[in-house]
């Protein structure tokens, strides 16, 4: 745990601040598909990604999901933070992409760190700046591109946060993630493979224009 959280966090708090977390923090090492947090659950914890990506989803009132964005390492989640600010329920579903190390801070720290620390404010201030950006840019992609463009740019985030140019996922999937039906997936990722930007493997997909 210790060098990949020093390599992503060392960096941006004083040492006071690092052992606290690292004394307070409850560590975690989960499999992808893991639920974190789940609708309308009490939040009592935040979570510093160590390593691995996780995957923030909203739900409509059928029960459909829609991803929202991706955090990975170094990343915490803005929802999470407003949540516990207010101390209200959750409002999104955390799911992890691959495999992931977390460390869980009590929510009660969030607050008494950020009068205590300005490294812990700057860096709660930057994570929520950089998750709004992200919604926004949801946002947009939901409102402005058409399905295939929006079916090529989620696979290429995808592709980044894996970090790997094939990524394992099926079109059920996909469809869940976008909200829409795996007949529609299935014709619009053949139509990209035609347009050579990607390739088709059985429940793997390859990125070839990242």
């Amino acid at each position: 745990m210790q060098p990949g959280f020093d390599f992503n966090y060392a960096h941006l708090f004083e040492e006071e601040l690092l052992q606290e977390i690292l004394s307070i923090g409850e560590y975690k090492k989960v499999k992808a598909g893991t639920e974190l947090i789940d609708i309308g659950s009490d939040i009592e914890f935040m979570p510093l990604i160590i390593t691995g990506a996780v995957k923030i989803l909203r739900e409509d009132e059928k029960g459909d999901e829609l991803v929202l964005y991706f955090i990975e390492q170094g990343d915490t989640c803005a929802m999470t933070i407003t949540c516990c600010i207010g101390q209200k329920k959750s409002k999104i579903r955390a799911v992890t992409e691959v495999e992931t190390e977390l460390l869980m801070i009590p929510i009660q720290k969030i607050s008494d760190w950020m009068i205590k620390y300005q490294s812990w404010q700057m860096f709660i201030l930057q994570s929520y700046h950089e998750r709004m950006q992200e919604l926004l840019e949801a946002i947009d992609t939901i409102a402005f591109l058409n399905m295939d463009e929006r079916l090529l740019k989620y696979l290429k985030d995808k592709a980044m946060i894996n970090r790997n140019e094939v990524i394992q996922v099926t079109h059920k999937e996909i469809a869940n993630d976008m909200h829409t039906s795996r007949v529609v997936v299935s014709r619009l990722l053949k139509a990209l493979e035609i347009k050579g930007e990607i390739k088709l493997h059985r429940n793997q997909i390859q990125i070839l224009k990242l």
